[in-house]
């Protein structure tokens, strides 16, 4: 189901936005900064600090995130369950050496949160509706971003 652009941009991006539903059914959003591709079918985040989208999960595992490319303006949505993977199973080590790449956080796993993908749809902004292209957004967003960070440096 995942395919090599999809996989693409998790590892890319790695900041995933996480919807559940709270117990009162009311949404919940949460960024999440430690995504990993597991497989053609799975991806996975490293719980750091999330007792709250956590509870949502173990109470009603349906989840959804979004990822997008913010030079670009493109990703993809996510839909599927997701399964809370304790420390020491087998899940878990089995896991574990991709998110070996974000060092030292490691150290503050908790558990790590596999989504079971049962439907991917692209996210692509209406710019592209009025004849942008990814050039014409990269070099628009690159711009915008050197002027919010003036002491940074982007490379092209």
């Amino acid at each position: 189901m995942l395919t090599s652009d999809m996989k693409r941009i998790v590892n890319e991006q790695r900041l995933g936005f996480v919807g559940t539903v709270s117990a009162d059914g009311s949404p919940n959003v949460s960024p999440k900064g430690t995504f990993v591709v597991i497989d053609d079918e799975h991806i996975a985040f490293a719980d750091i600090r999330s007792p709250g989208t956590l509870k949502n999960l173990r109470a009603n595992p349906s989840v959804e995130v979004n990822f997008v490319d913010p030079f670009v303006r493109k990703g993809y949505r996510f839909k599927g369950t997701a399964s809370i993977a304790e420390p020491k199973s087998d899940i878990f080590v089995s896991c574990w050496p991709l998110f070996e790449r974000y060092g030292a956080l490691c150290d503050k796993i908790n558990v790590i949160v596999m989504i079971n993908v049962t439907r991917a749809l692209p996210v692509i902004t209406p710019a592209y509706d009025i004849g942008s292209t990814e050039d014409d957004l990269r070099r628009s967003w690159t711009s915008h971003f050197r002027k919010l960070q003036p002491n940074e440096t982007f490379q092209e």
